[in-house]
């Protein structure tokens, strides 16, 4: 990460006297080629302003900024820009410097970024540099500011996407690895000989950024070819069609299959009235990438999603990459990873090589159980856990019991302590009402928790589990938790972690699982970094795009707040949990 650098001592008075006297005469902290302070009184005036003027330069047609405020830029456009004594930066004798002729392009390209041309003014460029040929002061200066508050906007976009995370209330350390913009822009991006190649620099180094930035090209291609076409949404049905039945517009949804590669192109009609095998194959495939249930039925569930416009699965693709920004070290390429709109886990080998995917339920899309979006570090098992009844639960859905039957808590395999953990037999519905004794679950296979839970420490008191309700499994939409998330393979799960540590292997989890001891904690020498993520749009190996249900809502969000354009909410904000401390089973 670039440090802060020690800056001048110059206030911005006495910069500004100085620049009106000939310019600052200080140490050029810029380690760019040296340009001309020519301009820098009016360099020096356009910052001050935070923000462009609204009339236009010299009656030309140079407009104005898109989004002409740049206060969240402010400060550091101003040390950019006293760090070279307020030479201009983009221009020599008045024509554009190949850095910024680049940078133009990339604006213009912005869009396969997954990012909105107009947000770095991609339509004005052309006017601006055409203003340059007047040669005047206004046109200089004003081409120069803007091109500074539009390649830091673009840098940062790409480095830590456009949002600060914890304005979804997504708990990521983006903030790590966050330029020191001034310095970054003006020592590489001033002088970048190959703008391109500066740009692969700054985005995430990731196989699954790169292919999700191939898919979105892709995506792009597929939402101008069916905006041609203008074809109509296909007819619903009130009830699955198998194969044999008719469908009325059968020819319609080869094409809509063919699309997107489900059907294969030179794909026909065994029949213009009967839903045959090829169409129901070609369903089963989209069913496949979609999540559903792959019995190959035109279900209504597969005709709804068929129906999304490309336009959608295109901001799909855009949400998605804006996230992956979003992940420092060691999280971009975490050892496991949990995407929630999916209901799977993957864990990656110490090269990033997917090592498994498993099935997991995670928490309830009503009633405030949704898992938490939040990246940390696995660091310890715990085999044949207890599970600590919150007061709330117990006096809710326990006491009532109690009341009428004090032996029922030990009928369902409950017991009762004190606050030092102590076993308690004599005991009243009250207290437990009150919380003046606890109750826990005892350890075993019928334990809500399973035979073995997986922590990293965090403050929503969110963990993966084992569990003895595995017919959730079996479903294939899967938010059923109050917000831990449980694992369909757990005993392979606790094997895989704790590979190379000792003599653990799937042998003595099994053992430690079903007659081990109770809440036997093994600590892991290394530990995991684990992300528990929100992305609707993933692209498989292969290149192969999976979508899924915007299942919180989350993509819903992010697209409101893309549409009001920059400033764009980049502090960061309070995370406030919405799970309980133990109320998240």
């Amino acid at each position: 990460m670039m440090k802060v650098s020690l800056r001048s001592a110059c206030t911005a008075s006495a910069l500004t006297v100085l620049l009106l006297v000939g310019g600052c005469h200080r140490h050029r902290k810029s380690k760019s080629q040296p340009n001309t302070t020519a301009y820098a009184d009016k360099l020096h005036e356009l910052v001050e302003k935070k923000a462009l003027p609204p009339e236009k330069v010299d009656t030309t047609k140079v407009p104005n900024l898109r989004w002409p405020n740049f206060s969240d830029y402010e400060s550091i456009i101003k040390t950019f820009y006293d760090d070279r004594n307020y030479e201009v930066a983009w221009t020599r004798d008045g024509a554009p410097t190949t850095s910024a002729k680049g940078f133009i392009q990339a604006f213009q390209d912005a869009a396969a970024k997954g990012l909105i041309p107009e947000d770095y003014d991609a339509p004005r460029w052309a006017d601006r540099v055409q203003a340059l040929n007047s040669k005047s002061e206004d046109a200089i200066s004003l081409f120069d500011v803007a091109m500074t508050v539009n390649v830091m906007r673009y840098i940062s976009d790409l480095r830590i996407g456009r949002v600060n995370p914890s304005h979804f209330n997504f708990e990521i350390p983006v903030q790590d690895k966050k330029y020191d913009l001034a310095e970054f822009v003006s020592d590489n991006a001033v002088d970048a000989a190959d703008v391109p190649k500066l740009i692969a620099g700054v985005e995430p180094g990731s196989e699954e950024y790169r292919q999700t930035e191939a898919a979105l090209a892709h995506y792009m291609d597929l939402a101008k070819r069916q905006g041609q076409t203008q074809a109509e949404p296909l007819p619903t049905v009130p009830k699955a069609i198998s194969t044999g039945g008719a469908y009325p517009a059968l020819p319609a949804l080869l094409a809509r299959l063919q699309l997107e590669g489900d059907a294969e192109s030179n794909a026909t009609l065994a029949s213009p009235a009967t839903f045959d095998a090829t169409l129901s194959d070609a369903v089963k495939h989209y069913q496949h990438r979609h999540g559903f249930t792959e019995d190959g039925k035109l279900t209504p569930q597969t005709i709804k999603s068929l129906n999304v416009p490309m336009d959608l699965r295109v901001a799909q693709l855009q949400d998605s990459l804006e996230r992956w920004r979003w992940l420092p070290e060691p999280y971009l390429h975490a050892r496991l990873m949990v995407n929630l709109p999916e209901f799977v886990l993957r864990g990656y080998d110490p090269d990033h090589k997917l090592d498994f995917t498993m099935r997991v339920v995670v928490g309830k899309v009503m009633g405030q159980h949704e898992t938490p979006v939040f990246t940390h570090m696995m660091k310890y098992l715990v085999f044949r856990p207890y599970w600590s009844v919150p007061v709330d639960i117990a006096r809710k859905e326990l006491v009532p019991h109690i009341e009428s039957n004090h032996g029922y808590l030990t009928s369902k395999n409950f017991e009762v302590t004190n606050n030092k953990g102590v076993i308690q037999t004599d005991y009243t519905a009250h207290q437990v009402a009150q919380g003046a004794v606890m109750v826990r679950e005892k350890p075993g296979p019928k334990n809500s928790l399973g035979l073995v839970k997986f922590i990293f420490p965090n403050q929503y008191d969110i963990y993966l589990h084992s569990t003895p309700a595995v017919s959730l499994f079996e479903q294939t939409r899967r938010d059923f938790s109050h917000g831990c998330i449980r694992v369909q393979k757990p005993a392979d799960l606790a094997a895989w972690i704790l590979q190379g540590q000792g003599d653990w292997d799937l042998d003595k989890v099994n053992e430690a699982m079903n007659s081990g001891p109770d809440n036997k904690t093994v600590s892991l020498k290394t530990p995991l970094p684990i992300v528990i993520f929100y992305l609707t749009a993933i692209v498989e190996d292969g290149g192969e795009v999976h979508f899924f249900d915007d299942i919180y809502g989350y993509d819903s969000e992010m697209q409101k707040v893309f549409s009001k354009g920059p400033p764009y909410p980049i502090k960061p904000e309070p995370i406030v949990p919405k799970t309980k401390e133990g109320d998240t089973v």
